[in-house]
């Protein structure tokens, strides 16, 4: 009996370790595959031209606008012009009602010609004696007043003629007849507004990471959503030199706007090709600016490229599957290549793998060992 149940239990053991041994095999194959798929095939080294480019996202805005005001407050009588409408330097667009302005001349002009006859009175009594110089001069003083201030209502009346200040086009509704025009200097009626639309600009805003990038004459290329299969081109004409919400000025109003936000902004001036007049005013351009051009550079993929303390540099896969760390200096960079300027040769082979950091005794646990 006692036999029977050695043998059973020496079948047992068999049995468990033959289990354990084929459960390990699995686990370490499973782990091989696994880290093999992780790795990938090591990637050749190879030259290849390379683009490097700042995206950005801007404004269409005409290079040149102005908004049409009265200098004087008077309800508009007439629009002469309609939104898209071609005028010139000069041209009559709108006209205000002067009637008011008409009346007070005609009183203006009667008060210096009476002011006028006392004068010439005053001025003969005085040369006889027969008026003090204080009486001539009061006649003197009253006469140039009612010029001046006939002068002031006669430039009035002028200013209810509305002129185009410069060439272009009418951008938007002008404002309809019976609207009052008012004047100020914070804050007047904008009766419509005159843009040179044959000449447009982007202004687009780029981040503080990528504006050392920038450099005036730099090739630009956008779209815009209103043609997604066509490309438009461009250069840098102007890089801003303080941010969008000028946040070092800590005497500016916008410095407590500015400091939520952790992003910082320039603007970017970019002068656009429009040939066609396919652009339109306020239209969003997602811009590319090309920050550099390498023709037949040696590059590897950006995942090859790890960086410590000491630098930049790949791990170079040798012919016997050893592996190297080797340092290297890097030049432009694509959305997928780097550029290597020095430290590595066209036809070597760098690991793309993922080198995960070392985890500790714990954590490592967690993994858990071979299945059985």
């Amino acid at each position: 009996m006692k036999k029977k149940s050695i043998i059973k239990i020496a079948a047992a053991i068999v049995i468990v370790a033959v289990l354990g041994f084929a459960g390990y095999k699995y686990w370490s194959s499973y782990q091989e595959k696994n880290n093999a798929a992780q790795a990938g095939e090591p990637y050749t080294v190879q030259k290849m031209d390379l683009k490097s480019v700042v995206s950005a996202t801007g404004t269409i805005k005409p290079v040149e606008s102005v908004e049409v005001s009265s200098k004087i407050t008077a309800r508009i009588k007439s629009v002469l012009v309609k939104e898209n409408d071609s005028v010139k330097a000069g041209q009559t667009v709108a006209v205000l009602d002067g009637k008011d302005l008409e009346n007070e001349l005609i009183k203006a002009q009667e008060t210096v010609s009476n002011t006028l006859s006392k004068y010439n009175r005053a001025k003969y009594l005085y040369s006889i004696g027969a008026k003090s110089k204080e009486d001539y001069e009061d006649a003197e003083y009253n006469y140039e007043t009612a010029q001046s201030d006939m002068e002031v209502t006669k430039s009035d009346l002028d200013e209810t003629i509305i002129t185009a200040p410069m060439d272009g086009v009418v951008v938007g509704e002008p404002k309809t007849p019976g609207t009052m025009a008012v004047q100020g200097t914070s804050n007047p009626t904008v009766i419509m507004r005159v843009a040179d639309l044959s000449q447009k600009q982007i202004l687009a805003k780029v981040d503080e990471t990528d504006i050392g990038q920038i450099k005036v004459g730099q090739s630009v290329v956008f779209t815009v959503d209103a043609y997604t299969d066509k490309n438009f081109t461009g250069k840098v004409a102007k890089i801003s030199q303080t941010d969008v919400s000028n946040s070092w000025d800590t005497s500016s109003d916008s410095t407590s706007t500015s400091s939520t936000s952790s992003v910082i902004y320039y603007y970017v001036t970019l002068d656009v090709d429009d040939p066609d007049g396919l652009l339109k005013p306020a239209m969003t351009a997602r811009v590319e600016i090309t920050t550099g051009n390498k023709a037949d550079a040696v590059a590897v993929p950006l995942a090859a490229l790890k960086t410590d303390s000491s630098g930049s540099y790949v791990i170079i896969v040798n012919d016997n599957k050893t592996t190297e760390n080797r340092y290297v200096k890097t030049g432009i960079y694509s959305d997928d290549y780097v550029e290597i300027l020095d430290g590595l040769n066209e036809g070597e082979k760098v690991s793309i793998e993922y080198t995960a950091p070392k985890t500790s005794t714990s954590s490592s646990k967690q993994g858990g060992g071979p299945p059985f």
